[in-house]
């Protein structure tokens, strides 16, 4: 919500919104906090749409003061695995995670290798540069609030990236 007791000229009182936070905002540490350093530590920056602007403050004024606090993410159905990437790089955006809904740790494992750690490239999305095509895949997720949660054999073997796979279970 826009913090109204620190600036009412700009904020609508008592409105509120839920957002779903989908990628990082990187620091551009050479400029100033309040000059395109926007998201420099230790700000938070949320860049949100028109319509969903205008039911917490004034549009015109561009950057408004907020508040927020993380609450449990309510989701239907299991999480979802989305295989992008080529060969040697798969690249999973994992989404539709309950609870926490934000992940601290992904792992992979083919049906003919062992688990391996993924890297976080951005957002939800966390890579691999293993060469796994023609096996099938699990996951290993584990989210900031320390629930582990294994999804074996997500995807046949027979899998191509640009497919999301869903599972049955949640974290």
């Amino acid at each position: 919500m826009c913090d109204y007791n620190t600036d009412s000229r700009w904020c609508l009182k008592g409105k509120s919104i839920t957002v779903t936070a989908t990628n990082f905002c990187p620091p551009n540490f050479a400029l100033p906090n309040n000059n395109g350093g926007w998201c420099n530590p230790p700000l938070k920056l949320f860049d949100i749409a028109q319509p969903a602007w205008e039911k917490i403050g004034i549009y015109r004024r561009g950057i408004i003061p907020i508040m927020f606090q993380r609450v449990p993410c309510m989701k239907n159905g299991g999480v979802r695995f989305a295989i992008n990437g080529r060969d040697y790089f798969e690249l999973v955006m994992i989404t539709n995670v309950r609870g926490s809904g934000s992940i601290q740790s992904v792992s992979i494992k083919g049906s003919k290798t062992g688990w391996m750690v993924m890297s976080r490239n951005w957002g939800a999305n966390c890579q691999s540069k293993s060469y796994l095509d023609g096996q099938s895949l699990s996951f290993k997720v584990t989210t900031t609030d320390g629930q582990t949660q294994i999804f074996p054999n997500i995807t046949p073997s027979d899998w191509r990236f640009g497919q999301t796979f869903s599972s049955s279970v949640q974290c």
